[in-house]
């Protein structure tokens, strides 16, 4: 089966789900549906084995990420967050290729010689997000530590995720325009506000389809997007391989000759 640019991560199943099955229960599905990655959800481990489902995801032809709600920069601390070295190594025991964290609390007084000492110890490369929270959601954060980091070299990327601006009231396409070439991974989900003021992930309609593709404009052509968005229903599969099919047809159009 040919593979698509695209990711699962396991959240979009639902918690009580994930917890109840496993996450090695998805792998078959999620190989199935087309994708080409697979997301592990720590927060959402139990008593897994990372060496059976980094072999399974390989049996399966699945690359993956590691996702941690670790944030890489604590207020009180120069060097990077304590927990980061283990959360690499755990990472790796996974078989990810890469480990995704939030930025956390970055100013210039945090220590990058630090972090590049860190990371060239071991061979995941560290994927920074943009969350939903005051400092680390906001697209000023985020120029200023790449600005910050150019020129170290380090194996260290973008998360994207489209959604977690609404948090900040930030402009995705703003972000993608200044943060695009820094990105290696796009988190995909439409947000709605609810009666209750409280803003939740839901799949894209064509209005949001429509959006994604003009941000991926901005990144590497055919760039890794994952679903993180609730998929729930009765046919997990069904469902799961159509959003596989409409997440890898964004950006088809920069691929197909112009019609005058």
């Amino acid at each position: 089966m040919q593979r698509s640019p695209v990711s699962i991560s396991l959240s979009s199943y639902g918690a009580d789900l994930v917890r109840e099955h496993g996450q090695a229960h998805f792998i078959p599905l999620v190989a199935a549906a087309g994708a080409s990655w697979i997301e592990w959800r720590e927060e959402l481990l139990s008593d897994e084995n990372p060496a059976q489902l980094a072999q399974s995801a390989e049996q399966h032809g699945l690359e993956s990420v590691f996702s941690s709600p670790l944030e890489l920069w604590q207020a009180e601390r120069r060097e990077p967050n304590l927990e980061l070295a283990a959360t690499l190594q755990r990472a790796r025991a996974f078989g990810a290729r890469d480990l995704k964290v939030s930025l956390g609390h970055f100013n210039a007084h945090h220590d990058l010689h630090s972090l590049g000492r860190l990371l060239a110890a071991q061979p995941v490369r560290l994927l920074v997000e943009n969350d939903q929270t005051d400092h680390g959601g906001r697209i000023e954060p985020f120029q200023r530590f790449f600005s910050a980091v150019q020129g170290l070299d380090l194996p260290l990327r973008m998360t994207f995720d489209i959604g977690n601006w609404q948090w900040q009231a930030q402009s995705a396409l703003d972000a993608a325009r200044l943060l695009g070439r820094h990105v290696a991974y796009v988190h995909c989900k439409a947000v709605r506000l609810r009666t209750d003021g409280k803003r939740v992930a839901i799949a894209p309609d064509a209005p949001e389809l429509r959006q994604w593709e003009h941000l991926l404009r901005h990144m590497t052509q055919g760039i890794t997007r994952a679903v993180e968005y609730p998929l729930q229903g009765a046919d997990l599969l069904a469902l799961t391989s159509e959003q596989v099919k409409l997440l890898a047809h964004l950006g088809q159009s920069r691929l197909e000759p112009a019609h005058v």
